[in-house]
């Protein structure tokens, strides 16, 4: 299995942002993964860390990346895909063999296993709709097999948010259509992303927060002048307040000041706790310690 030691994991991540991570495993499959997971009991389980803010200062545990387990098998209208598979790759894959259902991942810059964690979702499509079952790693029983009511999905939620599982792949079940309608669905997927949201070349995380009930981050966050502010080296996209973009030289203390700041403004003006979307590793800095304290309410 690759394996690294004091890894510098700044260039893998989306934010463009991190520090050393003591030790990275790269398994390439399940049974690797489970290796790993034995011998690092308290690792932490990501994908290609597009959703993760990784502490500048560097992560002294473990980190499993499932980013190798990329294998993909059609039969029919059901598509298997390992954690580490892009969920761009995949529905473009699935457009070549005319099945529909993936089309909301057509610019997702994450990976199978994150998406399925978060119940990832746009475009009115999410992954509760066309998921069959997912491969889980639970602790207590190894690897198990969980079908989509037993996933327990909502809003950017699942079973997974709430226990100490690790999602390893995912069997979708799509339907058939022609490439035309496919092409044309993910079409405007991708105008509406390329109007709302920041480009994939500049660094960022997507949604910094999620939506509340019945209500916009976004909007909130606009309308508390989130807009354009900035924090040492990252600063509030212009075009979308939920948005923080890293201009080259940013830190992820610049980052969680800025969160804070987009959360203590709401809750000033609106009475709204809002709560984060995008995932933090870290612990070494003490700063950025009590920040999340707040953020994450733990």
């Amino acid at each position: 299995m690759d394996y690294r030691e004091n890894f510098d994991v700044k260039k893998l991540t989306s934010f463009k942002i991190g520090g050393e991570i003591s030790r990275v495993y790269f398994p390439e499959n399940v049974e690797e993964f489970v290796q790993a997971i034995e011998k690092e009991p308290d690792a932490y389980v990501a994908g290609n860390l597009s959703n993760v803010l990784v502490s500048s200062d560097g992560y002294d545990g473990a980190l499993i990346l499932t980013k190798k387990m990329d294998n993909i098998t059609f039969n029919g209208t059901k598509v298997t895909a390992g954690a580490g598979v892009r969920g761009t790759k995949l529905s473009k894959l699935a457009l070549e063999n005319h099945l529909s259902g993936l089309e909301f991942m057509v610019a997702f810059p994450g990976s199978v296993g994150g998406e399925v964690f978060m119940n990832a979702g746009a475009h009115g499509q999410m992954i509760a709709d066309v998921l069959k079952i997912a491969k889980i790693y639970c602790p207590e029983k190894g690897v198990i097999t969980l079908r989509n009511e037993e996933m327990e999905f909502s809003y950017r939620t699942s079973i997974c948010q709430r226990k100490p599982y690790s999602v390893l792949e995912a069997e979708f079940e799509l339907k058939e259509k022609s490439p035309d309608e496919i092409q044309t669905k993910m079409d405007e997927n991708l105008s509406f992303r390329q109007n709302r949201q920041p480009s994939l070349t500049l660094p960022n995380c997507g949604s910094t927060f999620r939506n509340p009930d019945g209500n916009s981050a976004g909007r909130l966050l606009d309308e508390a002048g989130m807009k354009g502010f900035v924090s040492g080296g990252v600063h509030v996209w212009e075009n979308h307040a939920n948005f923080i973009i890293n201009d080259g030289d940013g830190t992820s203390l610049d980052v969680l000041n800025t969160m804070y700041e987009m959360y203590r403004r709401v809750k000033e003006k609106f009475g709204i706790e809002l709560k984060p979307e995008v995932r933090f590793l870290g612990g070494k800095n003490e700063k950025e310690v009590e920040l999340c304290k707040i953020l994450y309410q733990k």
